[in-house]
């Protein structure tokens, strides 16, 4: 809970099954109690994989990137961000479902690629028919975070019966989070793959070419530290793969659509809260940075 004069916020994480670990990051709740003068909370979200979201009467907008805010749908997929979402929201309750690559890919027939930097509504988009069922259920639960997590859960499950996370798919995942990957020749060597055939597997499940999610990832472990521990200086969070501050000055602005020291200057009244609960639960404080489950039995719904 993070708690002020005007502001009370409240996330939640829960984990998948082993199962599931292949597939989700986590499924996480974010509880507005008590929403600051002007009735919005806002916050900026940084570049993830992605991430199913229903909003349980908590009216909300978004942009990833520059452009105008827009109201958000009751069932909304984002699809993977290279760069910073901003989104406001009123008191009320938000579930989300963070999908892995891998989840991506057993889930839905579309091309990440197609939905990089975009968020739909589900309902709406034919790829993505599937989570209506879903939407409907948790939209008329009345219970707790135990009962809309079940709800949840189920039909995640039932989505994913018989699935097997494709194992290039993980693999890749996997070497993406390793600190030494730094090279997209590196990165198609560790794959056996010619870098055109890790390009088409990067764009379908992934959804950006391997040299952007290469860099991208180096951010992310940058901007990691930093969110754990805002006192540090920006130099003291630099991954080892930076050649001098002005390269990550770069990258800041690429991803996030400002500079660093502007964005020390935003109050994060969600995100702070959101990086600490998720390291705590999860271990790792972002979800673009989480570690796959690199095998599990083909998932039995219940």
């Amino acid at each position: 809970m993070l708690a002020g004069a005007d502001t009370a916020v409240e996330v939640r994480f829960a984990l998948p099954s082993p199962a599931l670990a292949p597939f989700v990051t986590t499924f996480y709740c974010t509880l507005l109690h008590r929403a600051p003068r002007g009735g919005w909370l806002e916050d900026y979200l940084h570049p993830e994989w992605a991430n199913l979201r229903f909003l349980c009467r908590a009216p909300a907008q978004q942009v990833i990137g520059a452009g105008e805010l827009v109201d958000c749908t009751p069932v909304m997929l984002a699809g993977p961000t290279s760069r910073a979402t901003r989104f406001r929201l009123r008191e009320g309750r938000a579930w989300g479902v963070g999908l892995l690559p891998a989840g991506w890919a057993a889930m839905f027939r579309a091309q990440a690629g197609d939905y990089a930097d975009r968020f739909v509504d589900a309902s709406a988009d034919p790829a993505f028919a599937v989570l209506r069922p879903l939407a409907e259920e948790l939209a008329a639960t009345q219970g707790g975070f135990e009962a809309e997590l079940a709800v949840i859960v189920r039909h995640i499950e039932r989505l994913l019966e018989g699935a097997v996370p494709d194992p290039a798919i993980t693999q890749l995942t996997a070497a993406l989070v390793d600190p030494d990957m730094a090279t997209v020749s590196l990165l198609a060597e560790r794959m056996g793959m010619t870098v055109r055939s890790l390009e088409r597997l990067t764009r379908a499940a992934f959804g950006f070419p391997p040299k952007l999610l290469i860099r991208r990832q180096r951010f992310l472990r940058s901007l990691a530290q930093y969110m754990l521990d805002p006192s540090l200086k920006w130099l003291g969070t630099l991954d080892m793969r930076y050649h001098d501050q002005s390269h990550f000055v770069r990258d800041f602005k690429r991803f996030m659509g400002m500079s660093p020291s502007a964005y020390a200057k935003v109050d994060k009244p969600l995100l702070a809260a959101a990086a600490q609960a998720r390291m705590k639960a999860v271990g790792q404080a972002m979800q673009g940075l989480h570690r796959p489950v690199c095998e599990a039995a083909p998932v039995s719904a219940a």
